[in-house]
């Protein structure tokens, strides 16, 4: 291998991105507005969920209960008619409406154990599952507190001591900011060095490569180097503006050990593009293989669900992706400050399957071109 030709072929890739539009505003939306909305536009828990409440009872307990609703869980509630209840939840209006019975407090006061109706808008999951608990919990501690005339307090035989480490204020933008970001720095290693392939084939110019004193290791190995080094670039990038800038997530560990991770992951990923790009004739097939590769890695890498909480079959299976190693690698030096000591097993892992992916793709590059010449 002649390091100039690698050297050229890589500037020349840089260049090809420079001239395609499209590509660039990919990456720039990738690592910016993708992250922070991600982060701050997609509450995982109860975040101000409409509620309105058909109070028949007007009653101090009834008034009571309708003041228990407010931020952040539950938007101020509308109080309506039994009558526009159900047009309101046809128009998505409301997530949960309230109907309080005449006689409610009455009832309470004479133990009668009376019954409140919570209708539900299911078609919103996350906010349905969640909010009918929460609910339910407003309501009876209200109830109780009203029935006892004071809010008891009840002893514990145990007292339990919370710790809560690396995310003080359960923060959940912290997390997710940093889990969107490996996310994108897969996705766009794949994208870029499987485009620039095909981009290749369909301008014509893989046949100038060919008669060429190139060998198909210096054509690959500049396509990995230099889409690398720009995905790269764009994640230091959004770390320092986005991440610790605008989203202002407290990273506990050195930012150039991840560097150094993250170009270890995109060795293996943008080798994984290479060959995934000598199976696709155009874009579009290219598009169609991507999700099929790309949705499994994330959505099974540990970074939106613990590994222990998946079948045995698939944590194994899982093991030979880039994507868990690098979560484990990622999430260890961001979030608990963790150390090379700590992290060299996540290092050694992502450098094995970078070879072994390099080294399929390599072949499967080498056919390619023997193919085509």
């Amino acid at each position: 291998m002649r390091g100039s030709n690698v050297l050229h072929l890589g500037v020349k890739e840089l260049w090809s991105l420079a001239r395609d539009p499209m590509m660039l505003v990919l990456i720039a939306f990738a690592f910016t507005v993708s992250i922070y909305t991600a982060s701050t536009a997609m509450p995982e828990t109860l975040n101000k969920a409409p509620i309105a409440i058909v109070d028949e009872d007007r009653s101090p307990l009834s008034a009571r209960i309708v003041g228990a609703f407010y931020p952040p869980y539950f938007l101020p509630p509308k109080l309506i008619t039994q009558a526009e209840m159900d047009a309101r939840m046809d128009a998505g209006l409301d997530t949960f409406a309230l109907t309080i019975p005449p006689e409610f407090q009455s009832d309470v006061l004479d133990g009668r154990q009376p019954a409140i109706q919570l209708n539900v808008d299911a078609t919103r999951v996350s906010q349905a599952f969640s909010g009918s608990g929460y609910v339910q919990a407003i309501v009876s501690q209200e109830v109780q507190a009203f029935a006892l005339r004071f809010r008891a307090d009840t002893a514990l035989p145990v007292e339990l001591a919370g710790r809560v480490r690396f995310n003080p204020q359960l923060n959940k933008s912290w997390f997710m900011a940093v889990m969107k970001l490996i996310d994108q720095i897969t996705l766009l290693a794949i994208v870029l060095t499987g485009t620039a392939l095909i981009r290749e084939r369909e301008r014509g110019t893989i046949e100038h490569l060919l008669v060429m004193p190139v060998t198909p290791f210096e054509i690959m190995t500049s396509k990995v180097w230099a889409m690398g080094l720009v995905v790269l670039a764009a994640t230091a990038f959004s770390l320092s503006v986005v991440v610790q800038g605008a989203l202002a997530v407290p990273i506990q560990g050195s930012v150039l050990l991840f560097l150094a991770g993250a170009a270890v992951h995109l060795f293996a990923t943008t080798s994984l593009g290479i060959f995934m790009g000598t199976f696709a004739r155009s874009m579009p097939q290219f598009g169609l293989l991507l999700m099929l590769v790309v949705l499994p890695l994330q959505m099974l890498s540990g970074g939106q669900t613990p590994r222990e909480s998946m079948p045995d079959a698939v944590q194994y299976l899982m093991l030979a992706a880039p994507n868990t190693h690098f979560v484990m690698l990622a999430q260890g030096i961001m979030y608990r400050g963790a150390g090379l000591a700590v992290v060299w097993p996540q290092f050694l892992a992502l450098a094995l399957i970078g070879a072994v992916f390099f080294s399929v793709a390599l072949a499967r590059f080498r056919n390619t071109i023997g193919t085509m010449a």
